[in-house]
């Protein structure tokens, strides 16, 4: 072991990382758990709650030659501190001896928790907290039997207070420990909680409009010891004890966050599991212990009643409900009679089986048309050639390294690699950030580039000779991770901005290695993993331009991403939809076929850095509906393509003997665990919070090309923009109403979720007489117009107007475009209104 040292606990011992927390290696080395309260292994030490108090001694050395000084039975002479000290405030040393065992330790311990419950409430029975609360272990462990204090001295105060929308806070159960603040500034960097008033009044209250204002609130839950916070979603909705806890894998972004589901048999959803809450589960490569608030309570679309459950057929006399074998019949015919002229778009949550089914079955049937949807990430395949290096956790960089994040605005499309990045230039880590337009990010740079819309991959491409001082410093990094995005890239730009960023990595010897490489904010949890198996937004696109005779669409939301779709999806003569929703495509389809959410079943999703991840079945399915990749492979064995699997394992199997990438991912590699450091999860909640030890798998990460080499880099044009037009450039929202986050939006995140607006400056909008709060119509060629209100504010750079997608009813184009803007004439009120 490197770098280490020797210490003694308890008598025994240990040898030790020089420099680490004494709570830390005495719970990971020892496995002696000190009770804490205010310390948490991811945030600063500060000694306010005094449980960790401990005997400490130092040897004891000659004053005139510091040498040792040596007992008869030549062991070290110790010398012990003559009172207790906090170990969550001491670090490893050579030679550090600790107590934690002693009557004076014990006797600490008790006192502590009597203080802590003279005004501590007496609600355990109806507690949130109750069954997973480190108070209430510790003081089962280490508190006093009984009661000094007198009943009616308990302070009273407020019980029911929202700290923000989804947040509550319980004023007298509060131990004023400063995590759930601690939290928000140091690991978030949203400074959104603080104290308010002295002594026994002291509380926590949210600052800011909106308050608590910060897409991380529910982990402040997680880290609580007690049940002060809760959320709105899980509130009083079930006890721990009556939960089972499923791994799983966040199916909204390309983090990959690792989650647990907790389910309960529930009576409304006919004795079936239902997801009661979502909780956190470590991996330290991955999102370490935190997820965003969108992993969280973005859920509900798993037993949302839009959902698609019995498949439906077109008949003469109408749609109608039909069964499983009625409708693959039918689907199989058309594909039959189409000769070929067969294409697949492939939503970007599709788990890795559903994509390998969905290719063979439309190779089977004689075609190479895979389209990946939506078609505005270009480039997604160097991730496999200059990704980020295997054996790559985020969490490590920091000084001597450097981050470049380049057109994305990283908070809303991937809000754990922005918590990664904020604290790797907190760590010392130089941090650029390249946009043509302000974002969170900028709060967290050590230098910021800017440049009009559209010149993002020139800005790349050209940044030795643009930004020659920035460029140095990244090339001279030790390690370096380029992060980009599409932000007013047309497909094309995109491509060419990850070729031009490839370069620059492949130029400075930053590819090949843990800690370096390409990451890009793709939409959804699995944009990678169809690439790997020749999806792309190109074939996507072509099928556009060349409708073929049938086309499946697999979830993906055709109709309501682009508002030119109507136009070319009318003219395919057969559309197989396979889909969680009823949605538009499915109401145009001739077969529509339900699927199952990845709630209901086993799968694998490959994150942006490339990790392959299990998810677990943990609600009972709705209706009729099948796991994808099943719903295809029956289809497959009707066109005589073989019998279909009997389980996704299976599929996992074959991709692995197929797939030269992805040897080495089968599902017992993928279920493979290891002691994380730091060791949270177990029974002392007190120390990690309420986070879940994995115990579903870490993962496998595939490897990169060792013959990587730059490719020219061809920047094409932007869209033209008339005199009387602006650029529209549609932009990600974290919240928004996409149909797999609509259920929850309108639900416990519907105060969260803004009304449709544009972002506009003001000199645009005094150009066209819109002042901030109108209605205006932007309008893209001949599609639909939005109605959205008009925001006029410095955030939108002048001749560019900023469409956030899936707020309004309408479909904001796909890419950067064209657009004419015109204000709304509201009617004037009626009078006597």
């Amino acid at each position: 072991m490197a770098n280490t040292v020797k210490i003694n606990i308890d008598g025994q011992a240990y040898e030790v990382p020089a420099g680490s927390n004494v709570v830390d290696v005495s719970k990971f080395y020892a496995d002696n758990d000190i009770p804490v309260f205010c310390y948490h292994p991811k945030m600063s030490p500060v000694g306010m709650c005094r449980m960790c108090l401990v005997e400490m001694g130092t040897p004891n050395r000659d004053r005139a030659t510091g040498e040792l000084i040596m007992n008869d039975d030549g062991t070290p002479q110790i010398r012990w501190n003559p009172k207790l000290q906090t170990a969550c405030t001491m670090t490893a040393t050579d030679g550090l001896h600790l107590r934690t065992q002693t009557q004076e330790v014990a006797e600490a311990r008790q006192n502590v928790l009597e203080f802590i419950l003279t005004s501590h409430p007496l609600d355990c029975p109806i507690c949130d907290k109750g069954g997973e609360c480190p108070l209430q272990n510790l003081t089962m462990r280490h508190g006093p039997g009984v009661s000094r204090m007198y009943f009616d001295d308990k302070i009273r105060l407020d019980k029911h207070v929202p700290l923000g929308d989804l947040i509550f806070l319980d004023e007298e159960r509060c131990i004023q420990c400063a995590r759930c603040v601690r939290f928000q500034e140091e690991v978030v960097g949203d400074d959104v909680l603080a104290f308010h008033e002295r002594g026994r009044s002291l509380q926590i209250i949210a600052v800011g409009d909106p308050p608590f204002d910060t897409y991380f609130s529910g982990n402040t839950t997680d880290i609580c010891p007690v049940g002060a916070l809760t959320t709105a979603d899980f509130r009083f909705g079930a006890r721990p004890w009556e939960l089972t806890e499923v791994p799983s894998i966040c199916p909204h972004c390309p983090v990959g966050c690792n989650i647990s589901l907790s389910t309960r048999l529930e009576r409304d959803f006919g004795g079936r599991a239902a997801i009661k809450r979502v909780m956190p589960r470590q991996n330290e490569a991955v999102n370490e212990i935190w997820i965003c608030d969108k992993a969280r309570f973005g859920h509900h679309f798993t037993r949302s009643a839009d959902r698609l459950t019995e498949p439906l057929l077109v008949k003469p006399r109408g749609r109608m409900a039909v069964k499983w074998d009625e409708a693959l019949t039918a689907a199989a015919e058309f594909i039959q009679a189409a000769g070929g002229d067969v294409a697949a778009i492939a939503g970007p949550s599709l788990s890795n089986e559903d994509l390998w089914s969905l290719k063979k079955l439309v190779n089977g049937a004689g075609s190479e048309r895979l389209g990946a949807w939506p078609p505005t990430h270009g480039g997604v395949d160097l991730l496999m050639e200059v990704g980020v290096g295997a054996g790559t956790e985020l969490k490590s960089l920091g000084t001597g390294d450097a981050v470049l994040v380049i057109a994305s605005d990283l908070e809303e499309e991937a809000p754990v690699w922005r918590l990664h990045i904020k604290q790797a230039r907190d760590r010392g880590a130089y941090v650029v950030v390249a946009n043509a337009r302000p974002t969170r990010m900028d709060d967290f740079a050590s230098a910021t580039i800017r440049y009009n819309y559209g010149d993002g991959a020139a800005v790349m491409r050209d940044l030795r000779r643009e930004n020659a001082e920035i460029a140095q410093r990244l090339a001279d990094a030790d390690n370096l991770i380029i992060i980009a995005g599409v932000d007013g890239l047309t497909l094309d730009g995109s491509r060419a901005l990850m070729q031009a960023a490839a370069n620059f990595l492949i130029e400075t010897s930053h590819v090949g290695r843990p800690l370096n490489g390409l990451l890009m904010t793709t939409p959804g949890a699995n944009a990678v993993g169809a690439a790997y198996f020749g999806y792309t937004p190109e074939a996507a696109l072509d099928i556009a331009a060349n409708p073929p005779k049938v086309l499946i669409v697999a979830g993906a939301d055709v109709l309501g991403d682009d508002p030119t779709a109507a136009a070319w999806i009318d003219q395919v003569e057969t559309i197989i939809s396979l889909t969680l929703f009823d949605d538009d495509v499915a109401q145009r389809a001739q077969v529509a076929l339900p699927i199952q959410s990845f709630a209901e079943r086993d799968g694998t999703f490959t994150n942006g850095e490339r990790r392959v991840q299990r998810f677990y079945t943990a609600q009972g399915p709705l209706g009729m509906a099948l796991p994808a990749w099943q719903a295809i492979a029956r289809l497959g064995e009707k066109l005589g393509q073989g019998r279909p699997a009997l389980s996704a394992s299976m599929v996992m199997l074959e991709i692995t003997r197929e797939v030269p990438a992805f040897e080495g991912a089968r599902y017992n590699e993928l279920s493979k665990v290891e002691r994380q450091f730091p060791d949270v999860g177990g029974e002392d909640l007190y120390y990690g919070g309420t986070a879940y030890k994995n115990t579903g798998g870490l993962g496998v990460q595939l490897g990169t090309s060792e013959t990587a080499a730059p490719a020219e880099v061809s920047v094409p044009d932007g869209p033209i923009i008339r005199a009387d037009e602006i650029a529209v450039v549609p932009t990600t929202r974290l919240y928004n109403r996409e149909r797999t986050f609509a259920p929850s939006a309108n639900d416990v995140l519907r105060p969260r979720v803004p009304e449709a607006y544009a972002e506009l400056n003001s000199a645009d909008a005094n150009a066209r007489g819109i002042a901030d709060g109108d209605t205006i119509d932007i309008t893209v060629g001949a599609n639909p117009a939005v109605r959205v209100r008009a925001r006029v504010n410095g955030t939108a750079p002048q001749g560019v107007i900023l469409l956030p997608r899936h707020l309004a009813d309408e479909a904001a184009p796909l890419t950067v475009s064209a657009a004419t803007v015109s204000k709304v004439q509201e009617p004037e009120p009626a009078v006597g209104d």
